[in-house]
């Protein structure tokens, strides 16, 4: 048995156990059952989520940290036990190594303007990939426009992985800081971040991990890839939106000064000398998304008791026949083909501009999601303007896939 008592096998996963958790897959769109296949923008949540959120608002709404009242305690309490279930879930060392943040963008910012802004300086490099979604190349960019640095980018080959020779060739004591995603939101390539962290830390280079795309899609252990810091977002596995997490090691944290001024991330203040709270409270200013944090919690209890083992299998199978699927039809070509990948399908149809495949889809029922997916560099990799993606979960239906090859033709049908 594995860990959090994952014991059943692929051939007893049934994704209609857990279809009915989810309202929102019983809908009909334009008359026709609800296909959702855009997950990688944001999964959808369950009802045992939703109620969580609804029973803070209705049973114990009150401001935490601050109260000596039961209501303040009570949210205190689940509050911080959601921390507490987070670490556990990403086996990170101590609960004061989770901060709480606004999403993954917000994490990867807080990084760039504390700990990038304490370490960088003039003629410093800073390492990026190719495949890195904007969440990840703004801040870097910024940082180093304003202090003098340079950022240099991995490439990627065709198949959409890596080049983990060139990678190896741009480490320096030069390099201040790496960041990379661990599973691709536009190809769903998953990178040996572990294996790159190693190399990294070779030279004493920090690596900090976009992991937005990786928790709903596999195990997540910080310790074991020994990653210096890693971010991700609640609603890309089956949280609420406006909620992530900053995961970072005690003493990075502990070194970096906080990112907002206000209440709650102070000890004391006065006119002379302000004292800041300890880690992870010093980068948690103001009254923080209590809801949407107990929410979070309630999320990875949900993802336990599902399995996260079991959902990557499942997902695997999904991919491998939608993948099979899709190379079946004349005249479509797909956007990211690495040997190792997560449930993502990024596709182009010869003549047909995605935006179009995205809306005659959307009257079969059938939500993708269709653009440049807030990764442009990658589609300028590949000589194009966007692509069209159909991401999968665990809710998710070989005849959804079935259901998304017959709207692609229809699709040609219309435009031939």
């Amino acid at each position: 048995m594995s860990q959090n008592g994952e014991s059943q096998t692929l051939t007893a996963f049934d994704p209609q156990v857990y279809r009915k958790d989810f309202p929102v897959l019983n809908r009909e769109v334009y008359g026709k059952p609800l296909v959702y296949l855009d997950n990688a923008a944001s999964s959808q949540m369950p009802v045992q989520v939703m109620e969580a959120w609804k029973s803070y608002h209705e049973s114990y709404h009150s401001n935490v940290h601050r109260g000596v009242h039961a209501l303040s305690q009570q949210a205190t309490d689940a509050y911080e036990g959601a921390r507490e279930k987070i670490r556990d879930h990403i086996n990170a060392g101590s609960e004061k190594e989770i901060v709480y943040t606004s999403g993954t963008t917000d994490s990867i910012n807080l990084v760039a303007y504390t700990y990038g802004n304490q370490h960088i300086s003039e003629g410093d490099e800073v390492i990026i990939s190719h495949m890195e979604h904007h969440s990840n190349i703004v801040p870097w960019k910024r940082l180093c426009d304003e202090k003098g640095a340079i950022l240099k980018v991995i490439p990627i080959n065709d198949a959409g992985e890596l080049d983990l020779q060139a990678y190896r060739e741009m480490l320096s004591d030069r390099t201040k800081l790496i960041g990379i995603v661990h599973v691709s939101n536009a190809l769903g390539t998953i990178n040996p971040v572990k294996e790159m962290v190693a190399e990294a830390h070779k030279y004493d280079i920090p690596v900090l991990v976009d992991g937005a795309q990786a928790m709903p899609h596999t195990r997540v252990d910080v310790q074991d890839l020994d990653c210096d810091f890693y971010a991700f977002s609640s609603h890309k596995f089956y949280g609420p939106t406006g909620f992530g997490v900053l995961y970072g090691k005690m003493d990075l944290l502990e070194q970096m000064q906080p990112f907002r001024g206000g209440g709650e991330m102070i000890l004391s203040v006065s006119f002379d000398e302000i004292i800041y709270n300890k880690v992870p409270y010093k980068f948690e200013a103001g009254t923080p998304s209590i809801a949407n944090a107990i929410a979070t919690g309630a999320a990875i209890d949900y993802l336990n008791k599902v399995g996260i083992d079991r959902i990557a299998a499942y997902e695997h199978e999904l991919l491998k026949y939608g993948t099979q699927k899709l190379k079946e039809i004349d005249g479509l070509k797909l956007i990211g083909t690495a040997e190792n990948k997560a449930s993502v399908l990024s596709f182009v149809l010869d003549g047909i501009h995605p935006h179009d495949i995205g809306t005659v889809l959307d009257q079969e029922g059938l939500a993708i999601r269709t653009g440049h997916h807030c990764a442009q560099p990658v589609m300028e990799r590949y000589g194009i303007p966007a692509t069209s993606r159909a991401s999968f979960a665990f809710y998710n239906t070989k005849e959804e896939i079935d259901k998304l090859a017959e709207g692609i033709h229809k699709v040609i049908e219309l435009f031939s």
